[in-house]
């Protein structure tokens, strides 16, 4: 629920209320979109994978080595402790990288093989699904702002004018905003996923 008391005084505070809560998405959307792979490596591609070590404690990749990327396709995995490179090694192989990585006895490689046309076309799929559900996560913000404004004006806290200039020239035009930002990155992304 957004803490927000309206008068017909604080818009820019209502703006910047908005804007944060749209951020939100924003940001999680970047997160996600990371998360996608193209055709090169990107530590974010493993660093979350689930590491079973240390007895039965999960520990992310991240959390337990380093992680760099030398080559456009090469992703390398460097463990402060040498002893959990096998448990590394399983962890990689059970995920749905779909990769095999090797381990050479000090550090992990895993060489991303070339995508396949149907395998950029499944990812173009999981990007459109990202893609509505942060569209469908800023229309909830605007939907939530819209009932707070909606409830000041039946309170009498802000005046009918008032309540029409933030539902049509702030709310709607910041949403549009957002929804095209998302339809930006996603595009970007898409082209990535796409260039062979």
């Amino acid at each position: 629920m957004i803490d927000l008391r309206l008068t017909d005084q604080n818009q820019k505070e209502v703006e910047k209320k908005i804007h944060e809560e749209m951020d939100k998405t924003i940001k999680h959307f970047e997160r996600e979109l990371i998360t996608i792979r193209t055709g090169r490596a990107h530590p974010s591609l493993v660093e979350d994978i689930q590491v079973m070590c240390y007895g039965s404690t999960p520990m992310r990749i991240r959390e337990i080595g380093s992680i760099a990327t030398p080559e456009a396709r090469q992703i390398t995995i460097t463990p402060w402790d040498k002893a959990v490179l096998a448990e590394i090694e399983k962890a990689i192989t059970q995920s749905d990288l779909g990769v095999k990585p090797v381990n050479d006895g000090t550090i992990i490689r895993i060489t991303l093989p070339e995508m396949s046309t149907q395998r950029r076309e499944e990812l173009g799929k999981i990007l459109s699904k990202k893609l509505e559900d942060a569209k469908v996560a800023i229309r909830n913000a605007r939907k939530e702002f819209n009932n707070l404004i909606r409830d000041a004006k039946q309170a009498k806290h802000i005046s009918e004018d008032h309540e029409r200039r933030l539902k049509e020239d702030v709310l709607q035009k910041i949403t549009d905003d957002y929804i095209a930002k998302c339809d930006k990155m996603a595009e970007r992304k898409k082209s990535e996923i796409m260039t062979v």
